[in-house]
């Protein structure tokens, strides 16, 4: 075989190799790189924008410690959802409701979940106010 047989050759088989990706291309039922919720998720970002900023602006960042339990003290007396985020596996994912009562502290016990990273999120109202606060946490 000589080199322009080669060459020919080596152009067909990257022609191929184009047509193909555009074919499975052109078969795909869906576009990942858009949301099919793009718009709704717009405006929810909007609000969680606003809340995670208001925790700064107020100075109400949460202290969270982690024993036996995860211990969320509040700056104010509040009242929301936790939610449990394990990266890994998402069937370990939890929400779980929190009340602070008339204190500043909030108690979750955390003897039903898997040791390892989790990633806390925070929503709660507090003096009619609402916030958002996202933590990294290790659970042993």
């Amino acid at each position: 075989m000589n080199w322009g047989t080669k060459l020919v050759l080596g152009m067909v088989t990257f022609m191929t190799f184009i047509i193909t990706l555009v074919v499975l291309m052109m078969r795909s039922d869906s576009d990942d790189l858009v949301d099919q919720n793009y718009y709704q998720k717009g405006i929810e970002y909007d609000k969680d924008y606003i809340r995670k900023s208001r925790v700064n602006v107020d100075k109400a960042e949460p202290e969270i410690s982690v024993g036996q339990s995860l211990k969320i003290t509040f700056k104010n007396p509040a009242k929301g959802n936790i939610r449990f985020l394990h990266p890994s596996d998402q069937t370990k994912d939890r929400v779980v409701s929190m009340d602070s009562g008339m204190g500043n502290t909030a108690d979750i016990p955390l003897n039903e979940f898997t040791g390892g990273h989790w990633k806390v999120m925070l929503e709660w109202e507090s003096s009619g106010k609402g916030y958002m606060f996202e933590k990294d946490i290790i659970i042993r």
